[in-house]
């Protein structure tokens, strides 16, 4: 009996010294959530409203320039494309006349005047151009009868969110068809490659530009590919722009590239 009692106290030793060397265990737990949010920001600075006022004859054979009229600058956490696309009220690609001078019966004065005489001039070259077939963005300086036509002839289209098909003009970037075409995320608050304001290619400073001609038949209007627009081209001899008051919109798009 003394021997049966003395192995159960031994057995119960080995016990109590193997819980003595176990560890102790518990946890809690936090889960970390990170929500990229996609952040395209596009700063517009300059007068909302830009008039062109041609009551000399000078002005209609020189033209008006509207220099620095609008500054663009861009912060972006994606890939990003910049067109300018003008458009009218109506969703034509022609100016809104809403008031007409004298009795407008000549019937060689035309209210349908295309909104691709209106030009535009951008600072700095594209960074990151597609494959226009012409032009790639706003950046030739004007000339009063351009030997190549269509060099800063604004974009037109009745359908402004739709982004301008591979050969048409960007301020930066391009379609989403040429895999290069694109400007990579920054901010022009954000040094790139040692450059940053408005030197960077986050901001861009737009001049804008109308040529009557005399008589009025806007002689540098004209599509991307040089095709001529100018109201003798269009409607024949004799034609010209029925005297009256002219609007439309220049629509500046940031766009995710995809």
């Amino acid at each position: 009996m003394k021997k049966l009692l003395l192995g159960a106290a031994v057995i119960a030793a080995m016990s109590i010294s193997s819980n003595a060397n176990a560890q102790l265990v518990d946890e809690a737990n936090v889960t970390i959530t990170m929500d990229l949010q996609p952040i395209l920001q596009l700063n517009m600075t300059g007068p909302s409203n830009i008039d062109f006022v041609f009551d000399q004859i000078s002005e209609y054979v020189g033209g008006i320039t509207q220099y620095g009229a609008t500054s663009l600058q861009v912060s972006s956490t994606v890939s990003w494309d910049l067109y300018a696309v003008g458009f009218s009220s109506t969703g034509a690609t022609n100016w809104d006349q809403q008031v007409i001078y004298g009795g407008g019966a000549d019937p060689n004065a035309f209210d349908i005047i295309p909104i691709e005489l209106l030009e535009l001039r951008q600072d700095k070259a594209n960074p990151f151009p597609g494959l226009a077939t012409a032009f790639d963005d706003y950046n030739a300086a004007f000339v009063i009868s351009p030997v190549t036509t269509g060099s800063n002839n604004i974009y037109a289209s009745a359908t402004p969110y739709v982004a301008p098909a591979n050969g048409q003009k960007y301020i930066a970037g391009g379609n989403a068809a040429v895999l290069t075409a694109f400007v990579p995320g920054g901010s022009y608050l954000v040094a790139q490659a040692g450059v940053y304001g408005s030197g960077s290619n986050y901001y861009y400073t737009i001049d804008y530009r109308i040529v009557p001609g005399l008589p009025a038949i806007f002689p540098n209007a004209a599509t991307n590919a040089g095709v001529d627009l100018d109201l003798v081209t269009v409607n024949g001899a004799g034609a010209y722009a029925q005297p009256g008051v002219y609007t439309m919109n220049v629509k500046y798009v940031l766009a995710e590239n995809q």
